[in-house]
């Protein structure tokens, strides 16, 4: 579902730099390869901006929840849920600076105005083969602000010079394979003499 995430919101963001008429300009990669040699990837960075996942954490307060469901009368046991948290760095390495801060300006005034994503409200590419096993979804989008410290640590992680940037946190990212753990049958009623204190 990462994969699926971080196309969504690049279809999403330049569909609304699309609609205030500025470049569709957002690319989903690896900032870090922007010296790199590799001239397809040179040309995917060059005066775009870089959407590149710098980090995942796992959302701690919703380990331990059970995971199981109830079919044709049995429960079916699952490994629990791993509930995921992506930190997503938009990077503007346009040509001109003024462009590169206007596009950040940008997409903080898109997600300033829509931090929910669901089916229902959400529009992207359902016809690609790569999005056909997406099924419900729902996830929130949130302005993530680094100390100094950190950004310096980040870019330095990163291997190249500082770009105009916003860093987002993306909540919560549901990771699950359908395998079954064990099966149980249901209990459908009780069966025993109950005694009163009297009778006891």
């Amino acid at each position: 579902m990462i994969f699926e995430v971080i196309q969504i919101i690049t279809e999403q963001v330049n569909h609304y730099l699309d609609e205030i008429g500025l470049d569709k300009s957002v690319v989903p990669e690896n900032i870090a390869f922007l010296e790199s040699q590799n001239e397809d990837i040179a040309t995917a960075l060059k005066d775009n901006v870089a959407l590149t996942l710098i980090n995942l954490d796992e959302e701690a307060t919703l380990k331990n929840f059970p995971n199981h469901s109830i079919e044709n009368s049995k429960t079916i046991y699952k490994n629990s849920i791993i509930n995921l948290n992506l930190y997503l760095l938009f990077s503007a390495n346009r040509d001109k600076y003024l462009n590169s801060l206007n596009d950040i300006s940008k997409i903080i005034a898109f997600f300033q105005g829509k931090k929910l994503f669901t089916q229902a409200n959400t529009i992207y590419n359902r016809n690609n083969i790569a999005m056909s096993n997406i099924d419900n979804f729902r996830f929130t989008v949130e302005l993530y602000t680094p100390t100094f410290e950190e950004l310096n640590y980040i870019w330095g992680t990163l291997g190249g010079k500082q770009l105009p940037s916003a860093l987002y946190k993306v909540s919560m990212i549901q990771i699950e394979r359908n395998i079954a753990q064990g099966e149980g049958q249901l209990i459908s009623k009780v069966e025993g003499v109950t005694k009163t204190k009297e009778q006891s």
